[in-house]
């Protein structure tokens, strides 16, 4: 194993935080001179494609249970792999946009509390509303 993946494999047993990642992934395109192919549009494009990847793997398996039973081991490692493209894009245009991506994630929690209180039945308020007629998600979450 060589001193960087052996390196990696370290710290995939300590955790992995996302600074961690923007720290590793930084390193990776100054090694590389990649820094001057990552503008914030570039890294988006790249998102993208890397999510249509995720997709495929979806796209012909109908709905799937929480778990994947009955999926092959090699097909749960692909799926990490093409999970981990995404999640290391987004860290990487959250780094180059100059976004703390952990407190936007935080923030975005603390409204998503506040818009979805924890104390409504959402199945049945949902279903209740539509039937008073709303028609838009807007008017139901009122």
């Amino acid at each position: 194993m060589t001193g960087e993946a052996a390196e990696v494999a370290g710290e995939m047993s300590t955790g992995v935080s996302i600074d961690l990642l923007k720290t590793k992934l930084a390193e990776f395109a100054k090694e590389r001179d990649w820094d001057q192919f990552h503008s914030p549009r570039n890294v988006l494009l790249c998102l993208v494609g890397e999510v249509g990847e995720l997709s495929e793997i979806f796209q012909w398996k109908g709905e799937v249970e929480k778990g994947l039973p009955g999926w092959k081991e090699e097909e749960k490692i692909h799926l990490g792999e093409e999970l981990s493209d995404v999640l290391l894009n987004v860290v990487r245009l959250s780094d180059v946009c100059g976004i703390d991506l952990g407190k936007a994630a935080l923030r975005k929690l603390q409204l998503n509390a506040i818009k979805y209180p924890a104390d409504i039945d959402y199945t049945n308020d949902y279903k209740s509303k539509k039937k008073m007629g709303a028609t838009t998600t807007t008017e139901v979450q009122k």
